[in-house]
């Protein structure tokens, strides 16, 4: 039996800067904090009674098909669930009833769940542990129950569990569940091959600059601002999907911040750090390189709330460097956001200040990236975790070659006082839109003081930063404004090639209403990927085309190593 490719739009870590698994409360106040949940005692006795009838039913259609005539048992329908599709499964009776009892287990508990009464965010975070055991609990995950995993076993003669515990020895060395072949990419050899060079080094960030594709570019350059998590080549993984290539082959002079990979020697740089001396130093350099004094930006993710935040800063100090912003699966309102809210409260933020932050009474740390690479796994633990686990450890079979889940496996740390402050101030107080509320690098913040037109980007099926929430931006901004709609998730919607043809977009009225849904009746669905609207868009912000330049950087930044340089290559 082959095993099935990896998926071709996995949701994967690189959203904003997230909250890690264990912010969520522990044990010991997920059980006390039950006791403010009630469950209705109509509604108990309906789960009960609807459980009793249909698991006598499973029973009495196992037993039925095993006492057939000729003793012959016929197979079990088969599960709609892609874990037990497999014909193995339905082929034995015991697996079969097994298979059938879980899944009835779990949506019994589910909607034990569901029918809780309490305040939302108790009922929130319950509804997600009980999903977390029951994804556990799946007899597919164990060896003894997996009778496509006992198959592969005997078919081998044992070859696949010996195999299967080498993949674990080195997935524990590694303190992942492998996702993909990592051994068969390499950044700057077939992921992040895009040609440039560094023109610009500091203690948070390398400036990549990319040799041109075209004889005349935009005068106006293109400066990208990918998110501090994970590394910034999510945007240029290989030619044929690489955002970054994109960009340049349309005439544009494509800058991006590389970021660096913490140490313990960043452990006491801040948010403010990250505003000045990354996003506002960047801006600066490329203002100077390209002799532009406006230019076209781009963030994605959190780099785009970075961005946004740089962007009000010199709003403040009477400066207007963007001609254009656009904006990739960004929240600027933090108002809702889906699941990840339930990581976020003021005891599980103060536990944070005072084990990473500046005033923890062992001194500020880092918040490390595998940790932060779990939580956004366990968002999706089938995908992510449990799939890995049948695969690699119980059938032996290595995981696929795949660039995203590469890029996905390849995470970065965060120093803790920068962490910190981004985690209280907009997760929890949201008050980035807030106009004067936050004070950085010594400005009041007031985002409506941006002038510069804004392109907002949302995926529809996004769980990291929901569609909605990235729609919210449209009421932050003062200045002109797009809202563009993708297909598919938080990653696999961004990264999405034209020549693909693959997946649809929605593109709305220039008017914005306050309610997404009400703008979403209103749009117009067009068929393949974004990126030609974008292009469009960002050509009429980019000024009048002037001879590509020959070299890279300017007298004062000259090239320093080629791209992709050497911060990418850190890992955590």
């Amino acid at each position: 039996m082959k095993r099935k490719s990896a998926p071709s739009a996995p949701e994967t870590a690189n959203p904003a800067a997230i909250p890690a698994l264990d912010a969520l409360p522990g044990m010991g106040e997920m059980l006390k904090s039950l006791s403010s949940l009630q469950l209705p005692m109509d509604a108990l006795a309906q789960l009960q009674s609807d459980y009793l009838k249909q698991a006598t039913e499973l029973w009495n259609g196992s037993v039925q098909r095993l006492s057939q005539e000729g003793k012959a048992a016929t197979p079990a329908p088969a599960l709609p669930d892609r874990r037990f599709a497999n014909q193995a499964w339905a082929e034995n009776p015991a697996t079969a009833y097994m298979a059938q009892m879980y899944l009835l287990n779990a949506r019994t508990l589910m909607e034990m769940a569901d029918r809780m009464e309490g305040d939302e965010k108790t009922r929130a975070r319950v509804r997600f542990a009980v999903q977390q055991w029951v994804d556990a609990a799946s007899p597919s995950n164990y060896l003894a129950f997996n009778p496509e995993a006992l198959a592969k076993a005997l078919e081998t003669k044992g070859e696949s569990i010996a195999k299967g515990a080498k993949q674990l020895w080195e997935d524990v060395r590694k303190g992942h569940v492998s996702q993909t072949d990592e051994s068969a990419f390499e950044v700057g050899r077939n992921v992040a091959t895009t040609e440039g060079d560094v023109v610009f080094e500091n203690e948070l960030f390398q400036l990549l600059e990319y040799k041109p594709l075209t004889a005349q570019i935009f005068e106006r350059p293109l400066l990208m601002v990918p998110p501090c998590i994970n590394k910034y080549y999510i945007l240029d993984l290989q030619p044929e999907n690489s955002l970054i290539r994109y960009a340049v082959s349309q005439g544009h002079r494509v800058f991006v911040v590389s970021w660096r990979n913490p140490d313990t020697s960043c452990v006491q740089l801040t948010w403010d750090d990250y505003i000045e001396d990354a996003a506002i130093k960047a801006i600066e350099v490329v203002q100077e390189i390209s002799g532009a004094k406006t230019i076209d930006t781009l963030g994605f993710c959190v780099g785009g709330t970075i961005l946004s935040t740089a962007l009000a800063v010199l709003a403040a100090r009477g400066e207007q460097p963007a001609a254009s912003v656009t904006l990739l699966t960004t929240l600027i309102d933090f108002s809702s956001n889906g699941v990840l809210d339930i990581f976020v409260d003021e005891a599980s933020v103060k536990l944070r200040d005072m084990t990473i932050g500046p005033d923890a009474p062992t001194g500020p740390g880092l918040l490390m990236g595998k940790d932060l690479a779990a939580t956004f796994s366990f968002l999706r633990p089938n995908d992510l975790v449990w799939n890995y686990v049948v695969g690699n450890y119980l059938k032996g079979e290595a995981p696929p070659p795949f660039d995203l889940l590469y890029w996905n496996g390849d995470s970065t740390n965060l120093p803790g006082p920068m962490y910190c402050w981004y985690l209280r101030h907009t997760y929890l107080q949201n008050e980035l839109i807030e106009p004067g509320k936050l004070t950085v690098c010594g400005e009041p913040v007031d985002l409506t003081r941006i002038e510069a037109p804004v392109y907002i980007y949302g995926s529809r099926e996004d769980h990291i930063v929901p569609w909605d929430s990235a729609y919210r931006s449209t009421q932050v901004f003062s200045g002109k404004k797009r809202f563009v709609l993708g297909a598919s998730g938080h990653i696999a919607g961004v990264i999405n090639p034209p020549a693909k043809g693959k997946r649809s977009h929605w593109i709305g009225k220039s008017t914005f209403p306050e309610n997404a849904q009400d703008w979403f009746k209103g749009a117009t669905e067009y068929p393949g990927s974004w990126w030609t609207d974008w292009a469009e868009w960002l050509g009429e912000h980019a000024g009048k085309k002037i001879a590509a330049p020959k070299t890279p950087g300017g007298r004062k930044y000259k090239a320093i190593e080629p791209a992709p340089g050497r911060y990418v290559k850190e890992k955590a």
